[in-house]
């Protein structure tokens, strides 16, 4: 298994538009080969000692394979979704992860 940590941080006042983008994606990728789990995720006021921010989220994804993660990559929709939401997003960090040993 394959765990993904996207960390997007929209331009300044623009999160609840890339979070509408996101959602209407994301039944398109729930749908692909692979995918385990997929959705969005901000801060939860006042709990924990660290925030990402109020115009980032946090995209917590598992995918079955390195192979089912590099078909979403490539996926039309993703492709789409990226268009639609370039002049939206000042950064993207995607933090690739794998089950400790």
């Amino acid at each position: 298994m394959i765990h993904v940590i996207a960390i997007i941080t929209a331009k300044p006042g623009q999160r609840a538009a890339v979070l509408r983008e996101f959602r209407a994606n994301m039944p398109a990728v729930l749908a692909e080969d692979g995918c385990i789990e997929y959705g969005p995720a901000v801060d939860a006021a006042g709990l924990g000692n660290a925030q990402f921010g109020e115009d980032s989220l946090v995209i917590i994804e598992k995918w079955a394979s390195p192979e089912a993660l590099a078909a979403h990559a490539a996926a039309p929709h993703m492709k789409a979704y990226g268009e639609r939401t370039k002049e939206l997003v000042a950064s993207r960090a995607i933090h690739v992860l794998k089950p400790a040993d």
